[in-house]
């Protein structure tokens, strides 16, 4: 149930809720730096735009699966 209150709380405040990316592994990752709190929208913005494109250049090749070749 607390888990609905901070969805429905997230959406009211205009953040995104649901990440592709773990914040604690993006934060763990960094090593010499701070992460600040906007990082991570924008992360996850550049993430979902590199599966878009690796989508497209699979179908592209006539596939259904994501490789590597596809990023």
């Amino acid at each position: 149930m607390a888990a609905k209150k901070k969805k429905k709380k997230a959406a009211r405040k205009g953040k995104s809720v649901d990440l592709i990316i773990s914040k604690a592994r993006t934060k763990a990752a960094v090593k010499k730096c701070n992460v600040g709190s906007e990082f991570y929208g924008a992360l996850d913005a550049v993430v979902r735009d590199l599966i878009k494109g690796a989508e497209a250049r699979a179908i592209g090749n006539k596939r259904k699966t994501l490789k590597a070749v596809d990023l």
